[in-house]
This record gives structure tokens, sequence and C-alpha cells, in this order.
């Protein structure tokens, strides 16, 4: 598999899933391509991972169902606290049950299972592009 070339170890990625063997996944295959990341399975647990680091992401990827009835539409926002940081929702809903702001475009947005060769390509993309906060392609 390629590895995260374009992923330098300044990148920070914070990945949010209420499921621990995916959450364990993805995070390792994150590091396994360079990045530097913080795996939280709430946005409550991921602000305190960057509480310790000191620094804001630079990517925040979250699952779209956690737990107790929240979503990673909300963990996105309250992570973002107003700030333009980039997200990635990842679900295994169809899009018509979507919100309108993830539909509109509002959130880069992969359905499972993901790919994790499309899921290289996208963050490739993202990081190389300005246009990376509201579903630039």
């Amino acid at each position: 598999m390629q590895t995260g070339h374009d992923a330098p170890s300044a990148k920070l990625v914070v990945m949010i899933d209420d499921d621990p063997v995916v959450l364990d996944g993805m995070a390792g295959l994150l590091r396994s391509w360079g990045y530097a990341v913080v795996a939280a399975a709430s946005d409550d647990a991921a602000q305190a991972g960057l509480a310790q680091l000191g620094r804001r992401p630079d990517l925040i990827i979250s699952d779209y169902r956690l737990a107790e009835g929240k979503t990673g539409v909300e963990a996105i926002e309250r992570l973002r606290g107003g700030s333009e940081i980039p997200a990635l929702l990842i679900t295994g809903e169809a899009a018509p049950t979507l919100p309108p702001d993830v539909r509109a475009g509002r959130y880069h947005l992969l359905h499972k299972p993901v790919d994790p060769t499309a899921l290289l390509g996208l963050l490739s993309r993202m990081f190389r592009r300005e246009d990376w906060f509201l579903g630039g392609k």
C-alpha cells in the first residue's frame, strides 16, 4: 500500500468513532501514512487529547452515528469551535437520511466500508489543495 507522502508528521488528524475496533484500525492506518492522530470515542475525549497536545487539528474525521444519540456533525462542529477545520464524515447511512448540510457538501463524505486507497487519495488531495474545507473537489 502507498504511504502518505503528502502527510508530514506536522499534520494532526482527529479520529472519532465509538467502535473501538474501527477507531484503533483507522488510527493505526492514519499513523502508518505519517499523520499524527488523536483517536477518541467522543468529541469530549478528542478535546481532552487536543488540550494535552496544545494544538488544533488539521483535519477531523468522524463516524456519522456516535454513542448516546450524538452525530459526527455535532462532534465536528464542537471541535471546530467556529474555525474552518476540514472535516470528513464516514457513514453507512444512505444520503437521503443525512442532514441537508451533509448532503450540500459542508463535509467530505465517505461510505462504509471505507476503501483505504480511496481514503488515502482523498486525504492527499485535501492536504495539497486550498479548497478542502467545503467539499472542494
